[in-house]
């Protein structure tokens, strides 16, 4: 199991912040969101839920689950056969593979209000198509959007008009430096299910041509906020867009809006859609996606093979297995064992509501960082990869959480005895995790 005495890991992350501006290509992968100077960053091998360093520690994934992206669990055999198969055939020549197609069409048939797809690798790039279709289609530059969707310029350009607007999105501290300050009002943000927000930034924005709200991250959208958004949006005749990126395929056979009688214009998936390969979609009303063609969004990575096949392999398995009803089930018994052990030890946390993405909230104001920080470390002592959300995946299974609950059972008192001596950073053999954006 895990130790903390070798890491090769942290070594070669000292030699990649000298190499990669930040160190990697993905926030949500720096050592410094965790635990800085003890987490293991790079992994050597990896199937179903575990994970090993370079230095061969073993490690139980309790955390982030490839950032979401491995729904299915690491190395899927029928996944990985289907990629490998594919592999040998050629993934990439001068014609196109029908694997295209027929993704396409799965997805069409999964999403019975649309008539149209377009595909990208990542979700960043999925949600820039979408809002570049959903302003073609409106004739409008303003975006309103609640929740997070990305690095692209649409996006950031919120901060134009204030470094801290995002703040309320996930992620706090994102710079807009680079994005052009042309851009500034044309991102507006509202909060997540506060309807008299939402109404309030359509009064004060009455050129909003497209809305963006993400189908669920912590907590679900209330029947009301969904209800603002839909009827405000039939009157004026703007765009929805439904992110799914998180959301999606953790509810149902592909998104939260197939729950809860919300209905989008367009609605947008990656992350487990390929089970850790790169793929993501834009799927939309037919009319509204047909505007692809009169702007210009085309590259040569989004027709390669690998991309779809890993799709239409890990969605026959999601619809075969209805894999979501598992998801449902182990996050909220992650959930429940939060709760049940926290109360133990008198620990004050709070417990979100989408279970599939099991989130605790430690209820300790300026000192949650540093208690995170420390559940993170000692749990990577006793053999996990922890972190305050688990991205259930279909390999956690009851006997895994069981054995998890008994580590957790002993960190949460550690906790809660540093809490109450006063001796949290005391106990702390690393620096507190960032919470946002941080140049390093």
């Amino acid at each position: 199991m895990g130790v903390l005495e070798t890491n090769s890991g942290r070594h070669l992350w000292r030699r990649a912040v000298r190499a990669i501006p930040g160190g990697n290509g993905l926030l949500s992968k720096r050592p410094d969101r965790y635990a800085p100077d003890i987490w293991p960053t790079y992994f050597s091998k990896a199937k179903g839920v575990e994970i090993w360093d370079l230095d061969g520690n073993r490690y139980i994934d309790m955390a982030q689950m490839g950032i979401g992206a491995v729904i299915l669990g690491y190395g899927n055999n029928e996944v990985d056969e289907a990629i490998k198969k594919a592999v040998d055939m050629g993934v990439s020549t001068t014609l196109n593979v029908p694997e295209e197609v027929e993704l396409a069409e799965k997805l069409l048939e999964l999403n019975p209000f649309a008539g149209g797809v377009k595909f990208a690798r990542t979700g960043g790039e999925a949600m820039a198509i979408a809002v570049r279709i959903a302003r073609a289609f409106s004739g409008k530059d303003k975006v309103a959007f609640s929740g997070y969707h990305g690095w692209c310029d649409w996006y950031l350009a919120t901060n134009l008009s204030g470094e801290n607007k995002l703040s309320d999105h996930l992620l706090p501290g994102l710079s807009p430096l680079g994005v052009p300050k042309g851009l500034k009002g044309t991102a507006i943000p509202f909060k997540y299910n506060d309807t008299d927000d939402f109404f309030q930034v359509i009064k004060n924005n009455p050129d909003i041509g497209t809305i963006v709200i993400e189908g669920a991250r912590y907590d679900f959208p209330s029947h009301d906020f969904l209800r603002a958004i839909q009827k405000t949006a039939k009157k004026k005749g703007i765009i929805i867009i439904s992110d799914e990126i998180t959301s999606g395929w953790r509810i149902t056979d592909g998104g939260v809006y197939k729950t809860n009688g919300f209905r989008p214009d367009i609605v947008v998936y990656g992350k487990g859609m390929g089970n850790g390969y790169a793929i993501s979609s834009v799927v939309g009303k037919k009319d509204v996606m047909d505007m692809a063609q009169e702007t210009f969004i085309s590259s040569t990575f989004w027709t390669e093979r690998v991309g779809f096949v890993a799709a239409l392999k890990t969605i026959e398995i999601l619809t075969r297995e209805k894999v979501w009803k598992h998801l449902i089930r182990i996050g909220k018994k992650i959930g429940d064992g939060w709760e049940k052990t926290a109360r133990k030890h008198g620990l004050k946390i709070q417990i979100m509501d989408f279970k599939p993405l099991a989130t605790m909230k430690l209820e300790y104001e300026d000192l949650n960082s540093a208690l995170i920080t420390l559940f993170t470390q000692e749990m990577l002592k006793r053999g996990y990869l922890a972190a305050p959300s688990v991205y259930v995946s279909y390999s956690h299974d009851e006997g895994v959480v069981e054995e998890y609950f008994q580590n957790v059972d002993e960190v949460f008192r550690i906790m809660q005895e540093s809490i109450e001596s006063g001796t949290v950073m005391e106990r702390l053999k690393t620096k507190v995790r960032e919470e946002g954006f941080k140049r390093l």
